[in-house]
């Protein structure tokens, strides 16, 4: 896949708890543009399990919200 078949927008949102502003949630959406005949299953198993094996995450697991969305085109 070409470098610029996948890119990602995040968004954090900023709540005030106990009169401190805290991040509580992310969001990012995926948008990944596959060549012909690329083995869609495998993105599919990647994006289910990517929250959950993500670093990033992972660290931020208890304390803040992550979610995901993905667009997969192909072609």
């Amino acid at each position: 896949m070409a470098n610029d078949a996948i890119s990602v927008a995040a968004e954090g949102v900023n709540e005030v708890v106990d009169r401190i502003v805290v991040l509580t949630k992310i969001h990012a959406h995926y948008a990944i543009q596959l060549p012909a005949g690329a083995p869609r299953d495998k993105v599919d198993r990647a994006l289910e399990t990517h929250v959950a094996k993500c670093p990033t995450a992972r660290s931020l697991e208890g304390a803040v919200e992550v979610t995901w969305s993905a667009d997969v085109t192909e072609g």
